[in-house]
């Protein structure tokens, strides 16, 4: 890029435009630096939402990030309403405008909804959060649709609040995002805990006696005091209809992140290189390496490194925590390194692929993750 970036304008609060701010000032940009975020709170660890910041007894201070260092100037509680990428003018909601020599995309996602009621909870948003657990607190039959990490670790929190809890899944938990071996290791678990688990690929949101019910295919109802859905999410792309740059949904970027050779994406909104087409990672490591590689491209255009993805997720829930370093869901049975390959047991296992990859997955097993991603390299 010939002409130099005097202002950079990174649009999201979350943890993708905070490290795309922090990278552009360590890969050198002094020029002026502006985070425009929706939410009126600094960045906060979204992964604690559904893990520590549930329990009854834990710190309300989980989610809490260090203080930024990047010295931008931070407009926040203010959504953004346009984009002009001709004029390289930004619209905000409160009718002003910004204008910038480079633009990152870090919008983020919203919780997908299964009815309009005011009472069907989602958790996306640390209000969300806080408002999950007061109501935890009390101790309600809870109603959870959705099977994926989100809808289990909520499940997991809840009963462990002392809740009954009944979860409504289209397909085995976490089978789509794990495999089946992992499903069923946290399934047993679950139930082991008191988890009621119905299977259904018609569950949908009704009104009832002026509330949201959650109704299965065959029009049965499932009854609690509580709803709550998690069953995905939307990318924050709305605002982008007339700019040219988005077709709907999430946004196609190159291998270095870039939609133009001035704008950038990164984070749930982002769509990035993956086998023939392009694909989301909506988790909150995705987001960061992202984030890293899209600011890179930003200031140095083909110079810079492409994305080398390095898969990991984590989840605790049900007095376990599983960590997996690869590519996922795997298939078949692992290799067993170390530990017992139960429910309730500790153990190292690998699968090896046929590429020559490996996926390796510890539970309840202390290892640091440099030496479980090792494990994925030795195969």
């Amino acid at each position: 890029m010939t002409e130099p970036l005097k202002k950079i304008v990174v649009v999201g609060g979350g943890i993708a435009g905070l490290t795309a701010a922090d990278s552009l000032r360590a890969r050198g940009f002094e020029g002026e630096l502006t985070i425009v975020g929706a939410e009126s709170r600094r960045p906060y660890s979204r992964p604690a939402l559904s893990k520590a910041l549930l329990r009854g007894d834990a710190d309300l201070t989980a989610h809490v990030l260090p203080a930024p260092d990047h010295g931008a100037t931070e407009v926040l509680g203010v959504g953004v309403r346009a984009l002009d990428p001709e004029r390289r003018i930004l619209d905000l909601d409160d009718g002003t405008s910004l204008r910038y020599d480079g633009l990152v995309i870090a919008t983020g996602s919203r919780a997908r909804r299964l009815g309009s009621g005011t009472d069907e909870l989602v958790l996306r948003t640390l209000e969300d959060a806080l408002l999950l657990r007061t109501h935890i607190a009390a101790r309600p039959d809870v109603v959870i649709v959705g099977g994926g990490p989100l809808g289990m670790e909520v499940a997991s929190g809840a009963l462990e609040a002392g809740c009954r809890v009944t979860l409504v899944a289209n397909e085995p938990p976490l089978a789509r995002h794990l495999g089946t071996h992992l499903s069923r290791l946290i399934v047993s678990a679950a139930l082991k805990r008191g988890l009621t688990l119905i299977s259904d690929d018609g569950a949908h949101v009704i009104q009832r006696a002026g509330r949201s019910v959650l109704a299965l295919r065959d029009g049965h109802v499932v009854e609690g005091d509580l709803l709550l859905t998690a069953v995905g999410d939307i990318p924050n792309t709305e605002w982008l209809s007339g700019s040219g740059i988005s077709r709907g949904g999430a946004l196609a970027v190159d291998s270095r992140g870039r939609l133009t050779s001035r704008i950038v994406a990164a984070g749930d909104v982002a769509a990035v290189p993956a086998g023939s087409g392009h694909a989301r990672s909506p988790i909150w490591h995705s987001a960061i390496e992202q984030a890293r590689v899209a600011a890179a491209a930003l200031l140095q255009g083909d110079a810079a490194p492409e994305l080398c993805a390095q898969p990991y997720f984590w989840t605790e829930l049900f007095d376990l925590t599983i960590r997996v370093a690869g590519v996922s869901p795997v298939s078949g049975a692992p290799e067993i390194i170390d530990g017992d390959d139960d429910a309730d047991g500790r153990a190292l296992l690998r699968w090896r692929h046929a590429d020559g990859t490996a996926t390796a997955v510890s539970v309840n097993y202390r290892i640091p993750i440099p030496r479980l991603r090792r494990l994925c390299e030795a195969a």
